[in-house]
């Protein structure tokens, strides 16, 4: 969030921005569909831990370029107090594609989410994952919600930012596919129908990217620290090496589409405090409960991946959800005003040192 540094409204400055960045920071630094937000995008890393201390570098640098223009950056799934009429489509050729394609949908309030892509070895086995990951999906944003105020008030949600995208089409968790063929097809028929220009118009919750050879989990929430991104990254990366090589997510749960949808919304309700359904045993489930076993599963490949340190601070961000601790700055801060300029604080905050 590009914020004005006194009293931490939105700045409509995407372009001042722009305009500024030194050469060295336009691969990593972008613009999105609203002229208040940036876009930062670390490289390709083979382990958290670097794609961590780049992401904390891009952090650092784009705030000494703020600092310049008086400006500071934060990071939530929403603005707590941005209203819609105070929005602007950043001018960007894609981002008024966007706003002539959805409209006024365009000129909500602008959503922040963390993406992150995990590099597969062939498209099948990019499919087959994806397939596989959507039944982890509702976790994912149970773990990350960081969005309980919209528009100045308390939505009484842990993510306001999941329905608010779930406007846009092309949304959501998708079905899943036969096999790569079986996906292309659907890509194909859309864009030969003119219904979009490309596949990077699918704004699906998990989406295979051809492009990189990877898959791009979509639904978690922006985090306002960096010491909660490491952790969910890692439960991405080691998720998605359990399902590429032995499978976790059984086939019942793959192909239970209601029961998907049902959790994402209990998730997005509740957040770390959710209790999912669970097709297999008909039964409900904590998130701490199915974390718990989830991490039991995925440790040996965390291991394997290098990234175990920061698997096992998941529960941390169990017993911690970003909601609850939003409403807790809230009330510490004097209201909603004094919440964006603790989050402004807390951007450059890294993560405490490895003890080992």
């Amino acid at each position: 969030m590009l914020l004005q540094p006194r009293g931490g409204a939105l700045a409509q400055s995407i372009e001042a921005v722009l305009e500024a960045l030194p050469d060295a920071m336009r691969t990593s630094v972008s613009s999105e569909t609203h002229s208040a937000a940036v876009e930062l995008t670390t490289g390709v890393h083979d382990s958290v831990g670097g794609a961590v201390d780049e992401l904390g570098t891009l952090r650092e640098d784009i705030a000494s370029l703020l600092h310049g223009l008086d400006l500071t950056a934060g990071v939530a799934g929403t603005h707590p107090f941005a209203v819609w009429d105070e929005m602007v489509v950043a001018p960007g050729a894609r981002h008024q594609e966007v706003m002539g394609s959805v409209r006024a949908l365009a000129r909500r309030e602008p959503t922040f989410a963390l993406h992150v892509h995990v590099g597969l070895p062939d498209p099948e086995v990019a499919i087959r994952v994806a397939n596989r990951m959507r039944v982890h999906l509702p976790l994912l944003l149970a773990l990350s919600a960081n969005s309980p105020f919209w528009q100045g008030r308390d939505t009484g949600l842990a993510s306001a930012r999941t329905p608010l995208f779930q406007a846009f089409p092309r949304v959501g968790i998708p079905r899943a596919f036969a096999d790569f063929g079986e996906w292309a097809d659907i890509v194909d028929l859309l864009i030969r129908t003119d219904t979009m220009p490309d596949a990077t118009y699918i704004w699906w919750d998990v989406r295979p990217q051809p492009r990189f050879g990877t898959i791009e989990i979509r639904i978690m929430d922006a985090q306002s620290r960096l010491d909660r991104v490491g952790p969910l990254v890692a439960l991405v990366q080691s998720l998605a090496r359990v399902e590429a090589t032995e499978g976790l997510a059984s086939e019942k749960a793959i192909h239970a589409q209601e029961v998907l949808d049902e959790n994402r919304f209990l998730a997005t309700r509740d957040g770390v405090h959710a209790r999912f359904v669970d097709p297999v045993t008909a039964q409900r489930i904590d998130v701490a409960e199915l974390l718990s076993s989830v991490i039991d599963v995925c440790t040996p490949h965390a291991e394997d991946l290098g990234c175990a340190a920061e698997l096992a601070a998941v529960a941390d961000i169990a017993a911690d959800g970003a909601d609850g601790r939003q409403r807790r700055l809230a009330d510490e801060h004097g209201g909603l005003g004094g919440l964006v300029e603790a989050l402004a604080d807390e951007f450059l905050v890294a993560p405490a040192a490895d003890p080992a």
